[in-house]
């Protein structure tokens, strides 16, 4: 009873702070709103410049045959799952344009097609020769984007080269997507991180809702009435959850609004959420057992908000870092880290459609760390604070 009491006191407080707990639940949903905004209709095009130096062949027919326009073509046709443009070309003149481009990253790769792009391909086509040519392909390295499209490209010529060539490979690869990953656009993809990151948000809530306490006496004065340390922190928790589930919903269904397709249940992505939140919010008592005031705490909060966000897939991949191995199962540095598993069984429930028996490693996982993080945020908080 005293537990609820608790939960009650802390949900009244978060209800007279209407702007911290407005901007918790609202934080994820704007950056869903700002990833579409990013990729328009979902998905990004990439500029391949094409400088089209084909002579073109005149067939003994009588038939103008111009190789190099149709590459352009076979490129252009390059697209997604759901129809919208993965390549786009700009034809240019000279290789300053293209060096110019390439410099603003205006452009991310570029062909340079050969005068005797048509020559080669016919001669091929009527076996009269072996004779060969040199496409000149590039563009800055640098560029994270580059080797996307320039495989993709390259890809798509050499498609049309063996077609229109008559010589072919002797084996043929068959690329099959897992789940409806082939179907997503890219907004779709970064949808799965923002939900974890709607949740590590909770750790500023939660380091300075406890904070607050001890900073303005309401502790000391708990600590003279029969409550124990454990109900307090327990209904402050629960209220911490409602608000970390509350802002996971909210982030999810803005995301369905702008488009993004669930391929899995969402009550096995609420569990997933549950642990998670639980995690973060020791995460956050061990932030206020270090702190003395709320604006200290806020100071605080943002280390462990860095390793949240930049070590565990909530932005981009991290490559893993073996510690050991459990069977098949290599055990990462980062696995420490419990935003790593939600993000993985994130993106196996919504993109590849897994259920919590597919999830169950990182379930698993989630639960051991989320109750090693929470038990010690308690402890360490009760030590420092309720004693």
């Amino acid at each position: 009873m005293r537990l609820w009491s608790v939960f009650r006191k802390t949900m009244r407080e978060f209800s007279r702070d209407k702007v911290m707990l407005l901007l918790t639940l609202i934080f994820a949903p704007l950056f869903v709103f700002l990833y579409y905004q990013f990729f328009p209709g979902g998905s990004t095009s990439y500029l391949v410049l094409v400088q089209n130096l084909d002579e073109g062949y005149l067939a003994p027919d009588g038939v103008q045959w111009r190789a190099g326009e149709q590459v352009i073509a076979a490129i252009q046709e390059v697209t997604y799952a759901n129809g919208q443009p993965l390549l786009r070309v700009r034809e240019v003149t000279n290789r300053q344009e293209i060096d110019a481009a390439i410099k603003k990253r205006q452009a991310v790769a570029y062909l340079v097609l050969p005068a005797d792009l048509s020559l080669v391909l016919a001669t091929h086509r009527s076996a009269t020769g072996a004779a060969s040519s040199r496409v000149i392909f590039g563009g800055d390295l640098t560029n994270p984007y580059y080797v996307v499209a320039a495989m993709l490209a390259l890809t798509a010529m050499d498609t049309y080269v063996q077609e229109a060539s008559g010589v072919h490979l002797p084996l043929q690869y068959i690329e099959q997507a897992a789940g409806a990953s082939a179907a997503r656009s890219e907004f779709e993809t970064y949808v799965p991180g923002i939900f974890v990151f709607s949740l590590v948000m909770l750790i500023f809530l939660a380091a300075m809702t406890v904070a607050r306490e001890v900073d303005s006496g309401t502790l000391r004065r708990l600590q003279l009435t029969p409550l124990k340390a454990f109900e307090y922190l327990a209904g402050v928790s629960a209220a911490l959850v409602l608000v970390g589930l509350v802002s996971l919903l909210l982030t999810f269904y803005t995301a369905v609004l702008l488009g993004f397709r669930s391929q899995g249940p969402l009550w096995a992505a609420i569990l997933i959420g549950v642990f998670t939140s639980l995690a973060i919010i020791g995460a956050g008592m061990l932030v206020a057992a270090l702190s003395r005031s709320v604006s200290q705490a806020f100071v605080i909060a943002n280390f462990p908000l860095g390793f949240f966000m930049f070590f565990t897939g909530v932005i981009y991949p991290i490559p893993p870092v073996k510690l050991f191995s459990l069977g098949e199962q290599i055990v990462s540095l980062y696995d420490l880290l419990p935003p790593t598993h939600a993000v993985a069984a994130f993106n196996k429930i919504f993109t590849l459609g897994a259920g919590l028996s597919e999830v169950a490693y990182e379930l698993v996982s989630l639960a051991i760390l989320s109750l090693l993080y929470f038990w010690l945020g308690v402890w360490f908080f009760a030590r420092q604070h309720l004693r």
